[in-house]
């Protein structure tokens, strides 16, 4: 289940690019965005905090089309409707959670920042 959003108060960093991996690396458990190779420890610590809030900001992104699309699918005007019992379930998320999210969604949409 994926945690609240911080307020939208914060400034978003940019983060830094996400490169996909080669197939031949991902194969290889002790591969990960090429920083097991970087031996210099402040580059290391510069390239992994990129990636740590490229990875945050990646998340934060993806709750708030998470909560779009369950508010959209919860939408009383949608003949194929969702309940959040249905919505939970696909999303594998609580019932309860699931309200919220659908909530703070049709915020999203209203052009507000209601979090769940």
């Amino acid at each position: 289940m994926a945690e609240p959003e911080r307020p939208r108060t914060e400034q978003r960093m940019r983060p830094a690019p996400l490169l996909f991996e080669p197939a031949e690396a991902g194969a290889d458990p002790e591969h990960f965005f090429d920083l097991e190779s970087i031996e210099d420890p402040r580059e290391l610590l510069d390239r992994a905090t990129e990636l740590t809030h490229a990875f945050r900001a990646a998340t934060d992104r993806s709750v708030e089309f998470q909560a779009i699309a369950a508010a959209q699918l919860a939408d009383p005007r949608r003949f194929d409707r969702l309940t959040p019992a249905l919505i939970a379930e696909r999303a594998e998320w609580t019932e309860d959670y699931a309200k919220k999210m659908v909530e703070f969604g049709r915020g999203l949409l209203r052009g507000g920042a209601e979090h769940p």
